[in-house]
């Protein structure tokens, strides 16, 4: 991987030599005094296995100069630089690293990590005035995990010159019996053989809970609904460097006279309190503007009494004269995510195209296994609340407007 850019990535089909490659690439400055090199995995355990990256620098590196240090996990070569292998296990496992400075960092397996973790890392790429030393990002993956999505939108589509991807082929490391691993490679189900033996960054899984299959994207939708929701799964916290929080969605759903459930669209962003508060009301403003008075506004109630207060709250001061829906929902999310998902198999439920479309698939396709499932909770909760046993829009209309909350 001598490549002269500040980044670059390694990836594709399995036993191409990865870890080879990022261990060859943290020697390129080796002798020179105040060199540091940084190698990283999920675990201990996968730094520690056979072949990994740790029991390689052995292989390397001890019949050389170079001291080890088991406490520390280091290598010290005679010039003063060093090799470290670390480990991120959990978010917030990258602060381990905050007083820490190195100009070779390097990611293994880089789709197990998060991507806060590997932008949190390049706070750490540094030198003192003076050194000729680059500053090298470095990763290497095969095409899965949970990361698979950054990933493949920072480096491999649509690609980036200042992240160039490598491709990886088995046909790249010439000391494996490549007949047998691909033997080996061809026992995998279709999706995973793709991944690891072609390094194919196109195919998708079927999903445990979703299929992208099933959900028609229609270029308008109907004139009228039935009943229709705007629901609400709330975050109201800010993104910012180095934080990965979830992210504050509303879903407009409607139910249309032959049954068929449509998603209008997805509002889904990351704001402060404040900002939060008035995008829920200026997008039920706009919704009113163009679906009419019957329109409802949901928000799913978190447990206990903030929970209570935080709705009562949209219901009295941010949304006065809508209908207001609060949910206190029980059951785990994947539960309740049920029969959204049984109406959709059925080819029941249709998407109106728009630039959210494509986000939202990738979440349901990966749900329950990705970072964020904040489309899920709202997508489900709009659902439950059209096709569960709910008040009509006439008895909801009547009834806010006997309490008065209707102007």
């Amino acid at each position: 991987m001598a490549v002269s850019k500040k980044e670059a990535f390694y990836g594709g089909a399995a036993g191409g030599g990865k870890s080879d490659a990022l261990l060859m690439a943290a020697l390129e400055d080796i002798d020179v005094d105040g060199y540091n090199a940084l190698l990283l995995r999920k675990t201990y355990k996968d730094l520690s296995l056979p072949e990994a990256l740790i029991s390689r620098s052995h292989e390397w590196f001890s019949k050389t100069k170079a001291h080890w240090n088991g406490m520390e996990h280091k290598w010290s070569f005679p010039s003063g630089a060093t090799i470290s292998f670390g480990h991120l296990d959990h978010e917030n496992a990258k602060f381990n690293y905050q007083s820490a400075a190195f100009q070779y960092v390097g990611f293994d397996e880089v789709t197990q990590f998060t991507e806060t973790q590997y932008k949190y890392l390049f706070s750490r790429l540094r030198r003192l005035q003076g050194k000729n030393l680059s500053l090298k990002m470095r990763s290497a993956a095969n095409p899965d995990g949970i990361g698979f999505e950054w990933v493949k939108r920072r480096f491999v589509k649509p690609g980036n010159p200042e992240r160039p991807f490598i491709p990886s082929r088995l046909a790249d490391n010439p000391h494996l019996d490549q007949e047998s691993y691909r033997a080996s490679l061809e026992e995998l189900d279709p999706v995973t053989r793709a991944r690891y033996l072609m390094g194919d960054w196109d195919v998708r899984p079927e999903g445990k809970k979703f299929r992208r299959e099933w959900f028609e994207i229609v270029d308008e939708a109907p004139a009228t609904f039935r009943k229709m929701i705007r629901y609400w799964d709330m975050a109201a916290t800010e993104a910012k460097e180095g934080k990965d929080p979830d992210w504050t969605v509303g879903t407009l759903m409607g139910i249309a006279a032959d049954g068929t459930i449509w998603i209008v669209h997805v509002n889904r962003f990351r704001k402060t309190p404040g900002s939060t508060e008035q995008i829920v009301a200026q997008t039920a403003k706009s919704d009113r503007a163009r679906y009419g008075m019957g329109l409802v506004v949901g928000m799913e109630q978190e447990p206990g009494a903030s929970g209570i207060i935080a709705n009562e709250h949209y219901r009295k001061d941010v949304l006065m004269g809508y209908v207001f829906h609060s949910d206190a929902v029980s059951g785990s999310k994947e539960v309740r995510a049920n029969p959204f998902a049984s109406y959709a198999e059925a080819g029941n439920v249709k998407l109106v195209a728009g630039a959210w479309n494509e986000s939202w698939l990738d979440e349901l396709t990966i749900f329950p296994d990705g970072e964020h499932d904040d489309q899920i909770d709202s997508g489900s909760g709009a659902f439950n609340f059209l096709a569960g046993p709910r008040l009509s829009t006439a008895e909801l209309l009547a009834r806010a407007a006997q309490a008065g909350r209707i102007l």
